[in-house]
């Protein structure tokens, strides 16, 4: 199967990587508000929240006490008593279970708010493509390298004119290419946060206690040691221009090393640097970058470090 390069693709795919795009986003939102609300989420969320000032935004977990991920959420203090969660969209119910499981006798209000939406402004330029924009909203830093932004979220944000609007694809691409993990794909209740590369973003060694955190302590004092860790692939051979001729991989493909598996794929895209691209969890013990296959497929790839791309 032969795979063209859509235009549209590579101009999305640049205006998000080397200026600024606008995407929507599905997120699902979670407000806690109330007199004990900051209180409340500093001893659930492994980020430090007290810390945050009105306006300020940061990438944070919310884990199982067992130390598993229960959702890879942003937390933007919306005012002195009032924070908002915002996360990959499908996972609000379990979200707000979860915040709810732990809340006895706490004056704190936890609500969905169904008629909220994400406008995402993606890019090196994300920050001048916003200045002076007057759509209503709550604006959140994305803070991850190589994917920065501001986000635009509440019930009437809009986009901010002139302003390229990219399609899912090449975001999808750039996405996998920092390696950037979402929920139902690269995370969930079953996911060691060293494994998936988010702990340095989204935990504070130095606050007090929060929920799960042991695990997390356990693993940062024993050097960061865990059964497997995300890695980014590619198709072998990769670099200068992409190759496109046998098409895109497919999630659940097995990475195969010497006939043993190592891994599967979790998310695949195409990039217009790389060619196919994919994201997988490889057992410990497989130095990155080395050649593996992909099982159901036949192909040689290369299993690479994150970022694939480094931060532009």
């Amino acid at each position: 199967m032969t795979v063209e390069k859509p235009l549209s693709l590579v101009e999305d795919y640049q205006a998000l990587r080397h200026d600024a795009g606008v995407i929507d986003l599905p997120r699902d939102f979670i407000r806690v508000s109330g007199a004990q609300a900051l209180e409340y989420l500093q001893g659930q969320l492994s980020q430090e929240l007290e810390k945050l000032s009105v306006g300020d935004s940061a990438l944070s977990l919310i884990l199982e006490p067992q130390g598993k991920v229960s959702a890879f959420v942003r937390v933007s203090r919306a005012g002195e008593d009032e924070l908002v969660l915002d996360f990959d969209a499908g996972s609000g119910d379990a979200v707000l279970a979860r915040l709810q499981r732990f809340k006895l006798r706490t004056k704190a209000d936890i609500e969905v708010l169904e008629d909220w939406h994400c406008v995402s402004v993606r890019g090196p330029r994300a920050d001048a493509a916003v200045a002076g924009h007057a759509g209503t909203g709550l604006r959140a830093a994305f803070p991850w390298p190589g994917l920065e932004g501001i986000d635009l979220l509440g019930p009437d944000v809009m986009a901010p004119e002139g302003v390229r609007r990219c399609g899912p694809a090449a975001y999808e691409a750039l996405r996998i290419e920092t390696g950037l993990p979402v929920m139902g794909a690269e995370l969930d209740e079953r996911t060691i946060p060293e494994e998936s590369g988010v702990v340095e973003a989204t935990v504070s060694f130095t606050k007090g206690c929060f929920t799960g955190q042991e695990l997390v302590a356990r693993i940062d004092s024993r050097g960061g040691n865990v059964p497997r860790r995300l890695r980014g692939v590619v198709q072998a051979g990769a670099g200068g221009a992409p190759a496109y001729a046998d098409g895109p991989f497919m999630v659940g493909a097995a990475v195969m090393v010497e006939g043993a598996e190592v891994g599967r794929l979790t998310s695949v895209a195409v990039s217009p640097e790389l060619g196919p691209v994919a994201l997988a969890y490889v057992k410990r013990g497989h130095e990155v970058p080395f050649r593996a296959e992909l099982g159901s497929e036949d192909r040689a790839v290369e299993v690479r470090a994150l970022p694939l791309i480094g931060a532009s």
